[in-house]
């Protein structure tokens, strides 16, 4: 009898495994696939996509940026074969060190895949077909999301895509063309653009990257744009069809003007859904939203007590590090603890260059909403440090209260805006105002001033380099 079992062991499900150990209770977790602890974001998702996007990155420097530094580079070639088994070889890492994360921590792994007999009981079925049940007091459910797709589409796995198969390509496109302009969408449309593919992006809505802030939606659009990337936004997927080595996408724009465009691989990126499929719920009474979603209380429990649900089972931005979170909450809970997470704070982030990262309210929200604010927008181009890099593009864009000058929201583009956004996270964790950022010493030269460049523009207008 195991006090909690993990159903999943993504960033969610091992971590909330972990934690669960740490205050000392008997775990069990269970991972559908052999030898692929990390789930989604580990094996087909964050991991390889950042090992291809730093692989491509320097690809592209080298053919384009390495001349402005001196360095003089001939015959600059991909052997993507390798580029693909350095990818494959970093998620072997991260495998293993889950898996050494497990041991550590004394946690039981199963692996097969799990479904509930009683609230109590989880039945595995291995690969093989063979099947063991454990019995638990209570369980977890981390089984994560997969990709979406249309419904007039039919996915080949071939030519017509979804990021899974686009991690593994044998070739790099001659013309890949992505369904969708989300983060999904940009950055795997990065990584072949920088290898050599004509890549063109097809978005319903009117900007890139909808959720993000306006700003930062036409500034990577532009910066995309001037790397070679084309885009039809507001225009609506009507099509798409694979005939051997070709794929035809239909579209039509909102003016109702008709697109058709031929290329060799279409990537279906319009988003992801919960996976609870085959899990059993219905054995113990529990149903799902029309999204696959799991309902949950404010403790992440689930009308069947004793059952809670974390991550992209549930509502809430399909974010590793907030599954991560609702892991630690949820175990925590059961401990006993007064654990909170705090949801506007959970930073986003896509993975282009420049990258982008925001955190908090968007300043549409903020004026849909009827809160006053101010501004402070600094670009990187005024920076000594980004001056140095050759880093050029992007800015960093403050949001304050009018009144308070408290710290609402904060949004980058540019150079390490994924490292650079946990300021923002800290400085509104602790509701700091844009004057206490921009008192506090920033390191010279570094990207960070760009931060408090901002926050002196909100406070009162006076910054110091621009």
């Amino acid at each position: 009898m195991y006090n909690i079992a993990v159903i999943g062991s993504g960033p969610g499900g091992y971590i909330a495994a972990i934690r669960c150990a740490q205050l000392g209770f008997k775990v069990a977790i269970i991972e559908k696939y052999a030898n692929a602890l990390g789930g989604t974001c580990t094996n087909v998702g964050c991991i390889p996509s950042k090992a291809l996007l730093d692989s491509s990155h320097h690809f592209h420097d080298a053919n384009s940026k390495f001349s402005e530094h001196g360095i003089t580079v001939k015959g600059v070639e991909v052997d993507f074969t390798k580029l693909v088994e350095r990818k494959a070889s970093i998620v072997k890492q991260n495998n293993d060190g889950i898996a050494f994360l497990m041991k550590k921590n004394k946690i039981d792994v199963f692996y097969g895949e799990g479904s509930f007999v009683t609230k109590n009981k989880i039945a595995v079925k291995a690969a093989d077909g063979s099947k063991q049940e454990i019995e638990t007091e209570k369980v977890i459910i981390a089984t994560g999301s997969k990709p979406t797709s249309l419904p007039f589409i039919t996915i080949d796995k071939k030519r017509i895509i979804t990021s899974t198969e686009a991690l593994s390509l044998s070739e790099i496109p001659k013309h890949l063309i992505i369904i969708g302009g989300g983060i999904i969408g940009v950055e795997l449309g990065s990584v072949y653009l920088r290898l050599g593919a004509k890549v063109t992006i097809v978005e319903y809505l009117d900007k890139l990257v909808p959720s993000m802030d306006d700003e930062i939606s036409r500034e990577m659009l532009r910066v995309l744009k001037k790397e070679g990337m084309e885009f039809y936004l507001g225009t609506k997927v009507t099509g798409a069809t694979a005939k051997g080595k070709n794929v035809t996408v239909t579209a039509e724009t909102k003016a109702g003007e008709k697109v058709e465009l031929k290329g060799d691989y279409c990537l279906v990126a319009v988003g992801r859904s919960a996976y609870t499929a085959n899990l059993g719920l219905e054995n113990i009474g529990l149903k799902t939203d029309e999204r696959g979603r799991v309902e949950v209380n404010e403790n992440l429990e689930t009308a069947v007590a004793g059952v809670y649900a974390i991550g992209d089972v549930i509502k809430g931005a399909m974010l590793a590090h907030k599954a991560e979170e609702e892991g630690v909450f949820v175990a925590e809970t059961i401990a006993g603890q007064k654990p909170h997470i705090h949801y506007n704070l959970i930073p986003g982030v896509a993975y282009t260059w420049p990258e982008a990262a925001c955190v908090g309210a968007t300043e549409q929200e903020l004026k849909a909403a009827g809160k006053a604010i101010k501004t402070g927008k600094f670009p990187f181009r005024a920076l000594g440090r980004a001056r140095a890099s050759g880093d050029l593009d992007g800015f960093v864009k403050v949001i304050a209260d009018k009144e308070t000058d408290e710290i609402l929201g904060v949004h980058i583009f540019g150079a390490r805006a994924a490292d650079l956004i946990i300021e923002g996270v800290v400085a509104m964790e602790y509701r700091a105002s844009a004057e206490d950022i921009s008192r506090m010493s920033h390191p010279h030269p570094t990207y960070s001033e760009a931060f408090k460049e901002a926050c002196l523009i909100a406070t009162d207008n006076r910054p110091l380099n621009m």
